[in-house]
């Protein structure tokens, strides 16, 4: 599993808690590359957007896609999903920078 998280978080620090492997980062960069890349930022806002609760939000990536370098929302995968939380004071900002939205806003 390590692998696949830093296949997405390159500098995440990893801790065992209990049972499971819970990181910490400070860099969304790679992730937002990777959604810039695979042409996914809308579908990320949308997901970003709908597991949002006040200052965090909440997206399962697929573990298998993850492994592979892939951005991969879809949940229940076989191996196993990576559960992400995002915190941050302007989470909105956070975001829009990671999953910018495609469509042009007027006014």
């Amino acid at each position: 599993m390590g692998t696949a998280l830093r296949n997405l978080f390159p500098d995440l620090q990893i801790e065992f808690q209990e049972d499971r492997l819970t990181g910490t980062t400070e860099s969304l960069e790679r992730l937002r590359q990777r959604i810039r890349d695979q042409r996914i930022r809308d579908t990320a806002r949308r997901q970003l957007l709908a597991g949002r609760r006040g200052d965090r939000t909440n997206v399962s990536l697929s573990k298998q896609a993850a492994f592979v370098g892939v951005v991969n929302f879809a949940a229940g995968s076989p191996l196993g999903d990576i559960l992400v939380e995002i915190e941050a004071d302007d989470l909105s900002g956070v975001i829009d920078h990671v999953a910018e939205s495609t469509v042009d806003r007027k006014g």
